[in-house]
């Protein structure tokens, strides 16, 4: 099959598109045709070696962690799952990512996609959507009612991270450009601060959860705005400097996304109902030169929401 994978870290001129053996599943598991996979973060940077301490691979290894496509083989102990089922997941991190024609899933991570949501926007959910659910529900505990601020709402977090808030009656601040405004509100932003030209320390006071997405000093100042003893902040960005920390009685996590096929059916069905929706603003074919480009786009920290890859 075709993959584009890398040999040596480094930079974008590592990605390489070259032949490799079609994968096989495991008892538990289940080959899926790639019909579409995204970019994220983690993407570029295990490429460039800034992971390699934490996933210490052989290579050659396949990028992506993001996979929407069609089951062509299913391990013999599988259940609730056929050939031809229309899937979506967050594959285990391995070196054998989802930049290919065909990729392995363990059958706990699957989800179906609705009948009315495209591979492309199945593709763009996985890893984004899932950081944004446990961020928000399993680790900052956010409740109806309760007051959320979302940094960088227009990026592929922040997106689904807005309107899975608003989906429970959280009321949501968003921080992004002007020029992205009108889009957050109207996936459900009650609030959207112009980080270029506003402060939001002197804006807000009494937030119950800061969803961390930029770290360095907008997560030292975000610690100013929680509400004493009950706020809290969850950052998927890293760890905040320990002395600083202790100035504030407030709860403070970092957390790193678990791949988890119930909470996606769950997406899944808030995307059947329309309450939630995929904001991408890029799409780049399943090639070298694709991948490439979509590396050097997701670089520069500035596209909306996700970016696609569609197989060709």
């Amino acid at each position: 099959m075709k993959a584009i994978v890398i040999e040596n870290y480094g930079g974008k001129e590592e990605l390489k598109e070259m032949q490799i053996d079609r994968p096989k599943a495991s008892s538990k598991q289940v080959v899926v045709e790639v019909k579409a996979t995204s970019i994220n973060p983690i993407d570029w940077k295990l490429r460039e070696g800034y992971l390699q301490q934490m996933m210490d691979w052989a290579f050659p290894i396949i990028l992506g962690w993001d996979v929407a496509g069609v089951i062509s083989e299913v391990g013999e102990e599988v259940i609730d799952w056929k050939v031809g089922d229309k899937v979506f997941a967050r594959p285990e991190t391995t070196r054998f990512g989802t930049y290919a024609e065909y990729t392995v899933v363990d059958q706990e991570l699957l989800a179906k996609i609705p009948t009315n949501i495209s591979f492309e926007e199945a593709a763009a959910i996985p890893l984004a959507g899932l950081t944004a659910w446990q961020g928000l529900f399993n680790h900052g505990k956010l409740k109806k009612g309760e007051t959320v601020l979302i940094h960088a709402g227009a990026g592929g977090v922040g997106t689904y991270a807005i309107q899975l808030a608003k989906s429970i009656g959280a009321k949501v601040i968003t921080t992004a450009s002007k020029k992205n405004h009108d889009l957050l509100i109207d996936l459900g932003a009650d609030q959207v601060i112009d980080y270029k030209t506003e402060n939001f320390v002197e804006l807000l006071d009494g937030v119950d959860l800061v969803l961390d997405t930029m770290g360095g000093e907008v997560q030292k100042d975000s610690f100013k705005i929680l509400k004493p003893k009950a706020g809290r902040m969850i950052s998927i960005v890293g760890l905040a400097d320990e002395e600083f920390r202790k100035q504030f009685d407030v709860e403070f996590e970092s957390i790193w996304l678990e791949p988890n096929g119930q909470e996606l059916s769950k997406i899944a069905e808030l995307m059947a109902t329309g309450k939630v929706k995929s904001i991408f603003g890029a799409k780049f074919p399943l090639n070298e030169k694709g991948i490439y480009d979509a590396h050097e786009l997701s670089e520069t920290h500035h596209a909306l929401g996700k970016i696609v890859i569609v197989s060709n």
